[in-house]
C-alpha cells in the first residue's frame, strides 16, 4: 500500500492517500481504516493525513467518492457505445453493475451502505460526485424508455429507482453470501435484463 505514496509528486499526496486507503479497504475492510493506520501504510508522519482529511468520516467519504467516480466512468463508457444497440448496452450495464459489486464488495458497501449515508456523514465533495451518478441513472432510463426498452408509461425517476433497487438487491445478496455461487451471476444478470426490457415487435 505504501507504493502508492512513495512516488507521489508534490501536491498529489491526497490522491495517493486515497489510493492507499482504498487498497486497505479492499484487503481488510472498513473497520481497519484509520488516519493513523493510513499514515503507517503510506510511510508519512501521523499528522500528514490530517492536512487532507479532518477525521475518519472525511476519509471514508473521499474513498466512496472515488468509487462513485470510477463507477460513473464505467457507466458512461457503456452508455456511449453508439456502435451497439440500446438492448446490448442495457444488458452490458446490468452485467457491469453486478460485476462491479461482486468484484469490489468493500467499496460497494461503503458507497451505498449505512456507514456514510444513514449517519449523515457524507461530505459535500462526496455528494457532488454521488448525486450526478444517481442522476445519470435517470438519464439512461429516460433514453431506454424513448427506445422502447423500458415502459414509457412510468415516471423516469421512479423507474430508475426501481431498476437500481433491483440491481442493488441482487448485488447485496451476492456480497452477503446469500447467492454464494458466482457461476450464477451471468444468468441472474441476463434474467434481470430480460425482466426489465420489453420485447421488441
Amino acid at each position: 500500500m505504501a507504493n502508492a505514496v512513495q512516488s507521489y509528486h508534490h501536491g498529489d499526496l491526497r490522491s495517493a492517500l486515497i489510493e492507499a486507503a482504498t487498497a486497505r479497504l479492499s484487503e481488510h475492510g472498513v473497520d481497519s481504516l484509520s488516519l493513523r493506520k493510513l499514515a503507517e501504510d503510506a510511510g508519512v508522519s501521523r499528522t500528514a493525513p490530517y492536512h487532507h482529511f479532518k477525521d475518519k468520516s472525511a476519509l471514508l467519504s473521499a474513498i466512496a467518492a472515488k468509487g462513485f467516480s470510477d463507477w460513473h466512468t464505467a457507466a458512461k463508457r457503456i452508455f456511449e457505445q453508439e456502435d451497439k444497440t440500446p438492448q446490448v448496452r442495457f444488458r452490458e450495464f446490468v452485467h457491469e453493475y453486478i460485476g462491479y459489486a461482486a468484484d469490489n464488495p468493500e467499496m460497494y458497501e461503503l458507497m451505498f451502505g449505512r456507514t456514510i449515508w444513514q449517519n449523515q456523514a457524507a461530505t459535500n465533495d462526496l455528494k457532488n460526485v454521488a448525486f450526478p451518478c444517481f442522476q445519470f441513472q435517470v438519464t439512461m432510463t429516460r433514453y431506454w424508455q424513448e427506445k422502447g426498452l423500458l415502459p414509457n408509461n412510468q415516471d423516469a425517476l421512479r423507474l430508475a429507482q426501481v431498476t437500481w433497487g433491483t440491481l442493488h438487491g441482487i448485488a447485496r445478496l451476492l456480497i452477503d453470501g446469500i447467492y454464494a455461487d458466482s457461476s450464477h451471476i451471468k444468468e441472474m444478470c441476463d434474467c434481470a435484463a430480460d425482466l426489465f426490457m420489453q420485447k421488441q415487435a
